[in-house]
């Protein structure tokens, strides 16, 4: 069914001229113009000559443009450029997906105006474009989208770490100087850790059991009934002890991402940046879908997220940030990931 005011448009993975594998979700924060085009050609070129018209409006800041094209002719001619894209949907999938294009094959080609939160705003049939022109025209600016202050979902709780612990994180960092680690991504039926310009940090693991175990008390006496209070969870599993170093030197910064959507990672359900140190310049979190506003933890402190939010760490400008950097998940998480690792071992491997 087409989607309606307010609702949420599907999430999908489809390629673009320069993009094989483009994420649609990680484009909120700004608002989305999605035309899905019509077979016939004369009335594609007319929406197409009408965005052209509007060509300045996208600038991949306030506002994006996203063309979807069923056509393999018009596919094979189609250039991606700033706040202009192409999905290829040659074979009708995200056309169906938005009910664009009907089981039966009946099209329904249209204008589809959605908010920074990735919910519709509006949508109308292709030959009326300039309805929907007229309407991004009064659009509010992107930071006022919704008309009220907007706060992201999160939970800052000071007094998790004592300073003299985040020294000795920040020392065992510094012995070991860490390396730089990939972002998850499916291959297949796996998830694994590829590397990207979508992060540059250093990371270290925390392999003393003893220290681990300091760690993961103050969790459970300190955050954990936090959690629990302000967002009805209770963890019952720590993945990964990490100590990660955002480096300005580096250009250390982790781009709009999301820490759940793999198969590898659905069982994630929190994230927790705790900041270790302070005194430098950039590295604070910021969540696109809820406006330009950054968050950063007072020093031993943490913030907590659902890993299903759109969030960055901004570019480390002067300075270094030093951070400990865990997930947190349930037994039906724990049942998700047993799942997905049952999977996987079942996989024959390759034949040497």
């Amino acid at each position: 069914m087409p989607l309606a005011l307010g609702e949420p448009a599907p999430w999908f993975t489809a390629p673009t001229p320069s993009n094989p594998e483009f994420v649609f979700d990680t484009v909120a924060g700004r608002y989305v113009l999605m035309v899905f085009l019509p077979s016939e050609p004369d009335a594609a070129g007319e929406a197409l000559r009408a965005l052209a018209a509007q060509r300045s409006r996208f600038d991949d800041e306030t506002m994006s443009a996203f063309v979807v094209v069923r056509d393999p002719a018009t596919a094979a001619t189609a250039q991606d450029m700033r706040g202009l894209r192409w999905f290829l949907d040659t074979d009708g999938a995200v056309s169906r997906l938005y009910g664009a294009l009907g089981a039966d094959g009946v099209e329904a080609p249209m204008w589809l105006l959605l908010d920074p939160t990735l919910r519709t705003i509006g949508r109308v049939r292709i030959a009326n474009a300039q309805m929907i022109f007229d309407h991004l025209a009064r659009l509010r600016p992107v930071a006022d989208h919704a008309g009220v202050p907007l706060n992201a979902p999160v939970l800052t709780a000071p007094r998790i770490f004592e300073p003299e612990l985040c020294q000795r994180l920040i020392a065992l960092h510094q012995a070991d100087g860490g390396r730089f680690t990939g972002v998850m991504r499916d291959v297949g039926d796996r998830t694994v850790a590829v590397m990207d310009e979508l992060k540059k940090r250093r990371d270290v693991l925390v392999e003393s059991q003893a220290l681990q175990a300091d760690l993961r008390e103050r969790l459970e006496r300190r955050l954990f009934p936090m959690m629990h209070r302000a967002l009805g969870f209770s963890v019952t599993h720590i993945e990964r002890y990490v100590v990660s170093c955002y480096d300005a030197a580096d250009g250390a910064v982790f781009h709009a991402h999301r820490d759940s959507t793999t198969l590898g990672t659905a069982h994630r359900k929190f994230a927790c940046s705790i900041n270790l140190n302070d005194g430098f310049e950039g590295g604070d979190l910021r969540f696109p879908e809820f406006g330009p506003r950054t968050y950063r933890p007072p020093l031993g402190g943490a913030v907590v997220f659902s890993c299903a939010l759109l969030h960055e760490a901004t570019r480390v400008t002067a300075g270094r940030r030093y951070a400990f950097l865990p997930f947190f998940y349930d037994e039906a998480g724990a049942e998700v990931l047993a799942a997905y690792r049952a999977r996987v071992a079942d996989i024959a491997e390759p034949a040497a």
